[in-house]
């Protein structure tokens, strides 16, 4: 890695978690600054300009929760459990090397719906390679014999990813935990009666 690029890595993983915190509005250049102990030049000079920083962030936080998702799932034999990672690891993400603010596609697709285009088109991207992953799972699910043939594996993805990201935002406004264990049960049901 050259200098420049261990430079532009140091300012991503010094600001991903700002933006996932503050947003891309909230987050000031001065925020980035102090955060890297850069100037303003500096970031400039390995970065056009704020979007392309905070776009890079979110790719930062994405790939994050991407891996835990991933190597959680590597530990487990059954697709069954391969689904329930996703209640795992969100229903206890502290556990985890979670990145600070919680879930980037929620963060993200709640400020860049209306204002931010090319974020907005990340997030889209990103849920729509999540979707694409729990339905793959589902189908083998089916193949395997683990799951019933009449299973519809893309409603199945929806319903799992609206559960997940809906209840990330009623526990966040709420904080109630009673809530979050419901909802997580709510994705345990459906995952159970797959088979």
């Amino acid at each position: 890695m050259t200098k420049a690029e261990k430079t532009r890595q140091f300012i991503i993983e010094k600001t991903a978690p700002i933006f996932n915190t503050k947003g891309y509005a909230g987050t000031s250049l001065s925020d980035i600054t102090e955060a890297t102990g850069l100037t303003k030049g500096s970031i400039y000079g390995n970065f056009a300009n704020k979007d392309e920083v905070a776009l890079a962030a979110f790719d930062y936080n994405l790939q994050t929760v991407q891996g835990i998702i991933r190597s959680e799932m590597n530990k487990q034999e059954s697709v069954k459990e391969k689904l329930l990672v996703y209640v795992n690891v969100y229903n206890d993400f502290m556990k985890h090397s979670f990145p600070i603010g919680g879930c980037p596609i929620l963060n993200t697709a709640i400020e860049a719906d209306d204002t931010h285009p090319v974020l907005k088109k990340k997030v889209t991207d990103a849920i729509a390679a999540w979707k694409k992953n729990i339905t793959g799972l589902v189908k083998q699910g089916i193949e395997n014999k683990e799951f019933r043939k009449d299973v519809d594996p893309e409603q199945v993805a929806l319903t799992i990813i609206a559960l997940i990201e809906g209840g990330i935002m009623i526990r966040k406004i709420t904080s109630s935990q009673a809530y979050k264990k419901s909802i997580n049960e709510a994705i345990e049901t459906i995952v159970h009666g797959l088979v």
